[in-house]
């Protein structure tokens, strides 16, 4: 997963205001003004700045991303490692010889008209989703044919097979334990906005991923992992990959997911451990995870599909909505996270770990926390949502030209209880809300209108969060 950045960030500074800044930073408006009008150049102009609500918008981000006083050193990401062949989903169901039908959720894909109604009901919606495919020939087949098909592209997304050890950075340090002989492929069928596939047409960019991964989904490499932190000396623990333990028997997934706990549990006491979700199926799994892996780890990562099938599983709030209509309501997914926290996270009568969550959507982010664990909030949850925009655009920083601000205007920010209509305003772009020991941050994303990457968005949104996050020393 490619989940870390481990090269150092740099900024850029334009200066624009001539000659009499430079000679003289110090010198007053005021003083400025008088010096404009004396030598008769008319009025004063009014400083240069962006009139767009998204130019406003990334300025103000520009000024709250601060970096953390305690920045993390050694990371240590795990246990979900594979190849990505990324590449056109309505292409390559062309070249499999689909046509487009019906949509139809399969929670476990089983053959090639599985794979076609999958693709078609995401697709669809404009949402992200994962599932396992059980038949290894059938997969195979499929996956020689994307691995060959023009312009596909091979990213690196634990197991480490001789493609993916080729692809990782030398700076990356990979247990011996942990290479196999054979990679573990994961098709990403990626879709544009608009794109029209028959009678479908997409509303969103997005992907649909699929594979025959057995390595992740027995969660093989987790100990080797856990074991390799003593010598290898993290401050940050990363974990993701339970959401591959679906193409596991139910008697595999409940032994697992204890012997997951156990190690997480061995993972020395004051190193945080972050959990990234993915799309699921299993409301017994996840309910599982909630219960037993959620108390064991210290903060989280996931999107809105992820949060409803949770809230669905675990019977929180707001589980009788089927699905979101269109943009996620802000007061119900702060329902949510405040849930989780309070029901499954820290407080003085919970043996729990779990003290920050980083929500994350088309449109908005919040960044949930109990008070008293972290800092720099308003930085991380702008840096996340800034993040979105450059690697959807592909660019190095926010293209006002190429983004839309599309969050709603205004908000609840409850609806279990008596919330705060938040009002937005591009120029203060994150906006802070509390409940009862519990601290929300918010703030909308400026989304690319024509994406170059869908792939591998959240996982740069959850990184980028982390990376401007600061733990309490006393965590």
């Amino acid at each position: 997963m490619a989940l870390w950045r481990g090269s150092a960030y740099a900024g850029f500074l334009a200066l624009a205001v001539g000659c009499v800044f430079l000679l003289e930073p110090e010198l007053p408006g005021s003083a400025l003004r008088s010096l404009w009008s004396s030598l008769c150049l008319g009025p004063a102009p009014a400083p240069p700045g962006p009139v767009s609500p998204e130019g406003r918008l990334a300025a103000a981000w520009d000024a709250l991303i601060v970096r953390p006083v305690r920045r993390w050193r050694r990371v240590a990401v795990g246990v979900n490692a594979c190849v990505d062949v990324v590449l056109s989903g309505v292409k390559l169901l062309q070249a499999l010889g689909l046509s487009p039908g019906n949509g139809k959720d399969h929670s476990i894909l089983h053959s090639r008209n599985d794979l076609e109604e999958a693709f078609i009901h995401f697709m669809g919606k404009g949402a992200a989703a994962e599932r396992f495919f059980s038949d290894k020939e059938t997969f195979h087949d499929i996956a020689q044919v994307a691995s060959e098909f023009p312009g596909a592209q091979v990213l690196l997304c634990g197991p480490v097979g001789p493609k993916l050890h080729e692809l990782l950075d030398d700076n990356v340090f990979v247990p011996p334990e942990s290479l196999q002989e054979v990679d573990e492929f994961h098709l990403i069928l990626e879709y544009q906005a608009g794109e029209e596939w028959g009678q479908l047409k997409a509303p969103h960019a997005n992907r649909f991923i699929f594979s025959h991964d057995l390595s992740n989904g027995a969660m093989n490499m987790l100990e080797v992992f856990v074991s390799s932190l003593e010598e290898f000396q993290p401050d940050l623990v990363v974990l993701s990959g339970l959401h591959m333990m679906e193409g596991q028997s139910k008697e595999l997934q409940r032994k697992r997911l204890l012997e997951v706990v156990t190690s997480i549990s061995d993972i020395p006491t004051g190193i945080p451990v972050h959990l990234e979700l993915a799309s699921m199926t299993n409301r017994e799994l996840m309910s599982s995870i909630v219960h037993q892996v959620f108390p064991a780890v210290t903060s989280l990562g996931l999107n809105e599909q992820e949060l409803l099938f949770l809230t669905q599983s675990a019977s929180g709030p707001h589980s009788s909505l089927s699905s979101w209509n269109g943009v996620p309501d802000v007061g119900m997914v702060s329902d949510i996270l405040f849930w989780i926290l309070k029901e499954h996270g820290r407080s003085k009568s919970r043996a729990s770990d779990l003290t920050r969550i980083h929500f994350h959507t088309l449109v908005y982010h919040i960044l949930a926390t109990v008070d008293g664990h972290w800092a720099n909030q308003l930085a991380a949850v702008a840096a996340g949502a800034r993040v979105a925009g450059t690697q959807a655009c592909a660019t190095e920083t926010i293209d006002t030209s190429r983004v839309s601000l599309r969050a709603p205007q205004e908000f609840m920010t409850s609806h279990s209880e008596a919330g705060s209509r938040i009002v937005l305003n591009p120029n203060k772009p994150v906006v802070e809300w509390h409940r009862e020991g519990i601290s929300f941050h918010f703030t909308p994303v400026l989304v690319c209108k024509d994406p170059i990457r869908t792939v591998g968005l959240g996982d740069a949104i959850s990184a980028e969060g982390l990376f401007y996050s600061e733990v309490h020393p006393h965590y």
